[in-house]
């Protein structure tokens, strides 16, 4: 009679179960049973148990249970003693844990064996259930046998809170062979004949999934189904076989590793290779039936580095799933090394997918990323989903990029703390290359970026729906966002090349607001310090540059009664800038001599009315071009330019032609 708290024992079943887990471990069992009797034959029939009323969504009842009976040995003395000792050592040779039992009443209420031994050359009764207290077995009762052969019958009902997530019959079955596979397939003994029955009659062969004839499993020929793993010195050697399931109803394709013949964990093969996603397909001319199908991969693997470190539930192994120093090979080394062999068995499908996915990445680049044509060359796409969206596609290639600015450095840095050698030449030619490509796909994205600011510059100078032409604000907002400077924007956060390209590297600048809140006179956009020729920091050395915008179509301002004269504005910021009466953002004084260049420029549109009020009243001289006028104002050294939008435009789409015909864009 034992002693043993069993409740505790069950609740510390953590490791990887199911509630299939206790259906394997009956059937496993019984399987054992008929071999220590026959060493071929056998038949096994695993009965399925239904609740007494089908629930609110099918009118099929739900699982309750399962009645595993079998034709082996039965429980005589020495099988019932064992049942009664935890962790018994009877079946350690195969494999046996002494534990399995155990997760029976994990997942159901009851467990009841009846059982016929023979007790030397007469058949005996043997009746039990197991205890959920401190005695493994209880109830037991000896007596005159009931069937006129030896074998048991062990029920297992009343399935606890976990709900059995299968009913079909042909569901159930699938499952059971999948999980049973390596009996199915074992090349040294073969396995008896299972039989799941329903209550209503109806039954299913598991066997014959692997039969010629009705057969959904087919093992795919491999040319080196092996793969050795491991440090020098604490290698393994793991066996892999890969087969094909027919109509997999939405399942995924898998890698399973088995211990003992019995499967203990499984992971989709697109963890590692994502073209695994999708199920494949297969013509009726080489399907089983000759009828098209689809179907998934399972690849098993076997080793006796997974016998000697399964857990004691069967449910996961001791070894660790990422990396192992201690065991020296991890799970994820083992699947990864599976599924490679899982790719080479259907590889023409996989490559095509591959190539797929390569085109997919292609047509991205080229309409819509054109800088990343350099990176897009040596990047590594195998990690991307088999059909990866724009976004995917984007985020993997700005991280292969930051990869590899980040091994550029590190090989800078390197080579500045080693000696100098005979290979110096050559490590800084090649580190060179890697920043020149890089810089190049930098240079590539922002010249896309310019492409398409023209594009929207363009439109915004047409009418609109309404038949209007946009606001000053709107095209304002394109070249430079209104009420902000250089203190709030970034420079890449304004498009200033529009006007000239050697704005880009102003110190400060000021757009619709006031130089000097204080005063509260602005312009446009105001410029200072353009650091093309000079350097220095608020030098007077540095020119000031101004800048007007006028509404697209827009002539009033050239009445004789406008206030809104922008050339009279600029020359009045220019003179009280240079009078003193206004100040930098952080409160210096601008620093301003009799020799500080102004720059002024007006956009606008040139009709005839302001054209001849240029000639006329102010003095301009036409640009030959005719699309722009010009006068320098030597008093207060202002130059001015009245530049129309056309003239913007085509300025700029000429200055970035070059780089748009290079990118094809």
């Amino acid at each position: 009679m034992s002693n043993i708290n069993i409740r505790r024992i069950v609740e510390n079943i953590r490791s990887g179960t199911t509630v299939y887990t206790p259906v394997v471990e009956l059937i496993v069992n019984a399987i054992q049973a008929i071999r220590a009797v026959k060493t071929t034959g056998g038949k096994i029939v695993v009965e399925v148990l239904r609740s007494k009323a089908g629930d609110l969504v099918d009118e099929m009842p739900a699982v309750d249970g399962f009645v595993v009976e079998d034709n082996g040995i039965g429980f005589n003395k020495t099988n019932r003693d064992a049942f009664d000792e935890l962790y018994t050592e009877q079946k350690a040779a195969d494999g046996g844990k002494g534990f399995g039992r155990f997760t029976c009443l994990k997942y159901f209420e009851q467990v009841r064996v009846d059982s016929v031994f023979r007790d030397n050359s007469d058949l005996r009764g043997r009746r039990f259930c197991m205890g959920s207290k401190n005695d493994i077995i209880v109830d037991e009762v000896l007596g005159p046998p009931n069937m006129t052969h030896t074998g048991s019958r062990v029920e297992i009902r009343g399935l606890k809170a976990t709900k059995f997530q299968h009913k079909s019959l042909d569901v159930i079955a699938r499952v059971l062979v999948e999980k049973l596979l390596p009996y199915f397939i074992d090349r040294t003994t073969k396995c008896p004949r299972i039989t799941l029955r329903d209550e209503d009659g109806s039954s299913v062969v598991l066997n014959d999934y692997l039969s010629l004839e009705t057969r959904q499993i087919v093992e795919i020929e491999l040319d080196s189904p092996t793969v050795t793993l491991g440090p020098e010195g604490r290698s393994s050697t793991f066996f892999v076989r890969v087969f094909k399931f027919y109509a997999p109803s939405g399942q995924k394709s898998k890698v399973s590793l088995v211990a003992h013949r019995r499967e203990v964990t499984e992971v989709s093969i697109q963890t590692y290779i994502p073209e695994f996603a999708d199920e494949f397909y297969e013509k009726g001319d080489t399907a089983p039936g000759g009828k098209d199908a689809n179907y998934i991969v399972k690849a098993y693997v076997f080793g006796d580095y997974l016998d000697r470190n399964v857990s004691l539930e069967r449910g996961a192994f001791h070894f660790e799933h990422d990396s192992d120093l201690l065991h020296g090979i991890s799970q994820e080394q083992i699947e990864e090394a599976a599924s490679r062999i899982a790719r080479e068995a259907i590889g023409e499908e996989i490559t095509a997918r591959q190539q797929r996915k390569r085109e997919r990445i292609a047509h991205y680049v080229e309409t819509q990323a054109p800088w990343h044509r350099l990176l897009e060359k040596d990047a590594d796409f195998a990690a991307l989903p088999m059909s990866p969206s724009p976004e995917q596609i984007e985020i993997h290639l700005q991280t292969a990029k930051f990869q590899k600015e980040l091994r550029a450095r590190a090989t800078v840095q390197q080579i500045l703390k080693e000696p100098a050698s005979d290979d110096l030449k050559q490590k800084v030619a090649e580190v060179v290359e890697s920043i020149s490509q890089t810089s190049k796909n930098d240079l590539a994205h922002y010249v896309s970026l310019r492409k398409c600011v023209l594009d929207l510059f363009e439109k915004s100078l047409e009418l609109d729906e309404k038949g209007k032409y946009r606001s000053e604000g709107d095209v304002h907002d394109i070249i430079m966002p209104r009420k902000k400077d250089s203190l709030t924007l970034d420079y890449e956060q304004h498009n200033l090349w529009m006007l000239d390209e050697r704005l880009n590297f102003t110190t400060y600048f000021a757009s619709d607001k006031a130089i000097d809140a204080k005063k509260g006179g602005r312009s446009d956009i105001t410029i200072f310090n353009r650091r093309i020729a000079f350097r220095g920091d608020n030098e007077a050395t540095n020119p000031i540059i101004i800048f007007e915008f006028k509404r697209p179509q827009r002539h009033d301002f050239a009445n004789p009664s406008s206030k809104e004269d922008p050339i009279e504005q600029i020359k009045r910021y220019v003179n009280e800038i240079r009078d003193g009466k206004h100040k930098t953002p952080k409160g210096r004084d601008i620093a301003v001599s009799p020799n500080t260049h102004f720059y002024g420029y007006v956009i606008c549109d040139l009709g005839t009315k302001v054209e001849r009020w240029l000639h006329d009243e102010k003095e301009f001289t036409q640009m030959p071009d005719g699309l722009g006028w010009y006068r320098w104002m030597g008093n207060i050294k202002l130059y001015m330019e009245v530049l129309s939008w056309t003239k913007l435009l085509n300025d700029s789409k000429m200055r970035n032609r070059v780089f748009f015909q290079k990118l094809n864009i």
